[in-house]
């Protein structure tokens, strides 16, 4: 694998991330067969959370942001979900992680507790940028009393799927 693809040697490929766990087979995380990159820490803390163990942002542990796309291209699918956690959480760095993985053809879901209103209207500028990289956004937190096991790749009612690119 070339340093280009990975974005090793270059600034944005030698930032660090704190990853909890890398999936590399999952049909529950978005549509398709997809991998699934898991980054640490989550402001929302939502009652019955699934994954409350990533909460915290000092969880799992730190690597470059090249080492996690080596990761995602080493495996044959195309499709790529960011989860955590909250990715959107470490948007500062996970954007560096979303950029290379499109320039590398990847289609990216991402999950966010946050609203796509509130990133687009109060979010950083980090943020912003990660959103950009994404072709579905399921935003919204997990909300105890509108859970719906039915629902497809989400946990409640008010979460929302927003197809955000060319999938």
């Amino acid at each position: 694998m070339e340093y280009s693809e990975t974005g090793r040697g270059t600034p944005e490929g030698e930032a660090q991330v704190r990853i909890l766990n890398i999936l590399y087979d999952s049909v529950v995380d978005g549509e398709g067969l997809r991998s699934v990159l898991f980054f640490s820490g989550c402001p929302h803390h939502c009652p019955g959370c699934h994954n409350p163990h990533s909460w915290s942002p000092q969880g799992g542990k730190v690597m470059k942001v090249w080492e996690v796309v080596e990761q995602a291209l080493l495996n044959p699918i195309n499709e790529v979900t960011l989860s955590g956690g909250d990715p959107f959480y470490q948007a500062e760095t996970v954007r560096h992680v979303a950029k290379i993985l499109k320039t590398n053809g990847k289609n990216l879901w991402a999950y966010t507790g946050y609203t796509l209103e509130f990133i687009q209207d109060r979010g950083s500028i980090a943020m912003k940028e990660l959103l950009s990289y994404c072709d579905v956004l399921v935003d919204g937190g997990f909300e105890l009393e509108l859970r719906d096991p039915t629902l497809p790749f989400r946990g409640s009612s008010n979460q929302r799927i927003h197809r955000l690119g060319t999938w």
